[in-house]
């Protein structure tokens, strides 16, 4: 499967990274074809502007680029902090620029944008994982979880994603080793779950095993 990854954070030594090297390592041995964006290193400019936002709009190369990523995927990982109760700025900035009308979900012909959107994007599973440094029992009395809201019914229904899974770490900032490989190891097992062995890269092993 073509199974597209995205990562949301600046620091290259933080947690979010080892979670989306554990994950592209994950699916990798699984047989899967990855496309990560590490979008703080490549520099994504998410500022989306006034010409861009309509259907079938002229877009830059690179955003081109994404938006035939996305459409082709089989499956999403999204990597990213619990920031303000949202994603880092620059990811809200690839869902504003790659998430749009042609490519994520469409409206019925004659509707203005006001009914009920039918979702355009192939993937059959998305898988998003988060960091928080607040207790999640703190999280859930005072704010709720508006990170679950925003992904699996803002994002990934209204595009047709139905099978969703998230996970939230934390706390992060007191964390022991032991814990965060704990943490990977949940993130390899879930991935695992969601993504098994291609069953190419079975019949592979078999071969190699037979000969």
């Amino acid at each position: 499967m073509n199974i597209l990854v995205i990562l949301g954070h600046p620091n290259k030594g933080s947690f979010n990274h080892a979670i989306a090297n554990t994950v592209i390592e994950t699916l990798s041995n699984n047989g899967h074809e990855v496309f990560f964006h590490d979008l703080y290193e490549e520099k994504f400019d998410p500022i989306l502007s006034g010409q861009e936002i309509p259907k079938g709009a002229s877009l830059e190369r690179i955003i081109k680029e994404h938006c035939n990523e996305i459409s082709n995927a089989d499956g999403i990982v999204i990597v990213h902090p619990n920031w303000w109760g949202q994603p880092p700025a620059i990811l809200k900035g690839w869902v504003d620029r790659v998430i749009r009308a042609g490519v994520a979900y469409e409206f019925k012909e004659g509707d203005n944008g006001e009914g009920i959107p039918i979702g355009l994007l192939k993937a059959e599973t998305a898988l998003v994982f988060n960091t928080s440094n607040t207790p999640r029992e703190r999280e859930l009395q005072v704010f709720g979880d508006p990170l679950e809201i925003l992904w699996k019914n803002c994002v990934f229904d209204f595009c047709g994603v139905k099978n969703f899974h998230r996970k939230m770490f934390g706390v992060i900032v007191t964390s022991k080793l032991e814990e965060r490989l704990d943490w990977l190891k949940e993130v390899r097992e879930t991935v695992d779950m969601y993504f098994p062995i291609s069953p190419d890269k079975t019949c592979l092993k078999s071969q190699k095993i037979k000969g």
